[in-house]
């Protein structure tokens, strides 16, 4: 029993997360926590059975740097509550030794435009701002890597928040996607002078198109290609797929494309207008367009409609059936009108609420009726 107990709390200690410090990975269950980080905790009014539940591991460590956490961040103009926040929900930033964050905040601060801003990055992306000292070279080839090809300042900070394995990793292995992406759009037609903001646009839309293999962009394209698409209808694709043409592959899309084109009974010209228009056919699985093609059928709406305005199978069957009711309220069949009304956000549907109630409410105008004088 006692071997089994042992064999378990090690596996247990194998599936943790991986630490982004080097420290030691498991902690006997008989070591004592560090009193004078839970005190510090206490007095910065940390959750400490949070921290205890979650991230336990942190409270048996030695040493600990709570208080110069805190005071970096107080410096940096963060409010008492933000910092309880931030280290209750990544205490591990307690073990960062206080050179390594002052490194770090310098860093970030050549891309960031004001300390306020950092503060609430760090506030959102803990472990991106509190990473290991062994990956600061990187870090910094990286983002010297991405100001030199004058992307905005504000692209490079999303980038290192959220997607802070791309600066993590070689600088080399950036460059190369970042030469792929830059071929292929030149290879597509891509007018130079706009390389610059549709390098960012892309990134923006898509912060994980770094991490991938450039041999899938170039296998993607091939396949797409062969399908019949022309150099600028693939530049298109590219631009409106966000990076999802990174994420996909020769065989998903052959799948959803003669789904796509059996569900609707429609040409192979037909089938690559419809998915220019609507490039969620690649990239949705044959589960998810299923129910919502058969949900806009059931409601009424013919495949013609459904073809002639494909956007409105990016949204969910449970927002198209309360937009449906929300438009009959107001008199509007989309069994015979436009689908476009059914499309884009939860604002552009109220606006357009909001001019369909109008025009009920307006009164007709007749213009043979005698006008009323003045009594």
């Amino acid at each position: 029993m006692l071997r089994l107990i042992a064999s378990s709390l090690c596996l247990r200690c194998q599936r943790a997360p991986a630490l982004p410090l080097k420290l030691r990975p498991c902690v006997t269950l008989s070591s004592a926590e560090n009193q004078q980080t839970v005190e510090a905790l206490y007095d910065l009014s940390v959750d400490i059975q949070k921290v205890r539940k979650l991230n336990g591991w942190v409270l048996h460590q030695n040493p600990a740097y709570t208080k110069e956490v805190a005071n970096l961040l107080r410096d940096m103009g963060a409010s008492g509550s933000v910092i309880a926040r931030i280290l209750s929900v990544h205490p591990e930033s307690v073990l960062c030794h206080p050179e390594q964050m002052q490194a770090q905040r310098e860093l970030w601060m050549s891309v960031c435009p004001n300390q306020k801003e950092l503060v609430s990055i760090i506030e959102k992306f803990p472990a991106s701002f509190f990473t290991s000292s062994s990956h600061h070279d990187n870090q910094r080839d990286n983002i010297a890597y991405f100001q030199s090809l004058h992307l905005n300042k504000r692209i490079v900070t999303k980038l290192m928040a959220s997607a802070p394995q791309s600066f993590s990793r070689p600088v080399e292995q950036n460059q190369l996607m970042m030469q792929t992406l830059q071929q292929a759009y030149r290879e597509l037609g891509g007018e130079e002078a706009n390389m610059k903001i549709w390098l960012q646009k892309l990134l923006s839309q898509n912060l994980f198109v770094l991490l991938k293999p450039p041999e899938v962009l170039r296998e993607n394209l091939l396949f797409l290609r062969d399908r019949g698409f022309s150099t600028a209808e693939l530049l298109r694709l590219l631009s409106k797929l966000r990076g999802f043409v990174t994420e996909l592959n020769p065989d998903s899309m052959r799948h959803m494309m003669a789904f796509s084109q059996e569900t609707m009974g429609c040409s192979e010209e037909e089938l690559r207008n419809t998915v220019l228009r609507c490039p969620a056919l690649l990239y949705y699985t044959e589960e998810i367009l299923s129910e919502r093609f058969k949900g806009l059928l059931s409601a009424g709406i013919s495949m013609a409609q459904i073809m002639e305005t494909p956007t409105v199978l990016e949204l969910t069957t449970q927002i198209v059936n309360y937009r449906i009711q929300r438009l009959k309220a107001y008199g509007y069949d989309v069994r015979t009108g436009s689908l476009q009304v059914l499309n884009g956000t939860k604002k552009d549907f109220e606006m357009s609420c909001g001019k369909l109630q109008i025009r009920r409410e307006r009164p007709l105008f007749n213009p043979v009726a005698p006008l009323r004088g003045d009594d």
